[in-house]
């Protein structure tokens, strides 16, 4: 077997396949220091901010869909609350006519009673005034009457009749005029 030795960096590097010296390990491990030191420092200036700023939007945006489904639900149990009011609304309209109506019947029922006892008051009244009149009417006749009989009596006194005749004269007069002259 042969072993073949391959020279990258020149002759000077004598038997090594890549030249890997101790300053070849000294500058990378440096390199890689400041590479990790330097991904800290980027992390901690501009990946963390991103991360927050990224993270700040997922709760922006999660906290608006939340509030969108909180305000769809609160919209849909309004819709909801109004359609039954729209319902009842129609039926508390009925009722309300209905109600309206039966008072209106009842009123009307209370005015025609009302009117009707002030009629049956007014004809009450006008008999009693009719049965005042009927009476002041008979007490003339029977005045005039008396006057008449008495005019008589003294025609008939004149012609010297007794104090009996002329009662049973008066009360035969009076009989012969009857219930039917004192009545009109």
């Amino acid at each position: 077997m042969s072993v073949i030795k391959v020279a990258l960096a020149g002759d000077a590097l004598g038997d090594y396949i890549f030249g890997l010296d101790p300053q070849l390990l000294i500058d990378s491990a440096i390199t890689i220091l400041a590479m990790f030191v330097l991904f800290l420092l980027l992390s901690y200036l501009l990946f963390v901010p991103a991360r927050n700023l990224l993270q700040k939007r997922q709760d922006g945006i999660r906290e608006q869909m939340e509030t969108a489904a909180r305000e769809r639900s609160d919209a849909e149990q309004f819709k909801a609350e109004y359609d039954a009011k729209l319902k009842n609304v129609e039926k508390e309209a009925e009722e309300i006519l209905t109600e309206t109506r039966k008072k209106a019947l009842k009123k009307e029922n209370d005015i025609v009673n009302e009117a009707k006892q002030e009629a049956a008051r007014v004809l009450d009244r006008a008999s009693r005034e009719v049965e005042l009149e009927k009476s002041k009417a008979k007490d003339e006749v029977k005045q005039e009457m008396i006057s008449v009989a008495t005019a008589m009596a003294g025609k008939i006194v004149a012609t010297s009749l007794d104090e009996e005749k002329q009662s049973q004269l008066i009360a035969d007069t009076l009989e012969e005029m009857g219930d039917e002259t004192w009545l009109s």
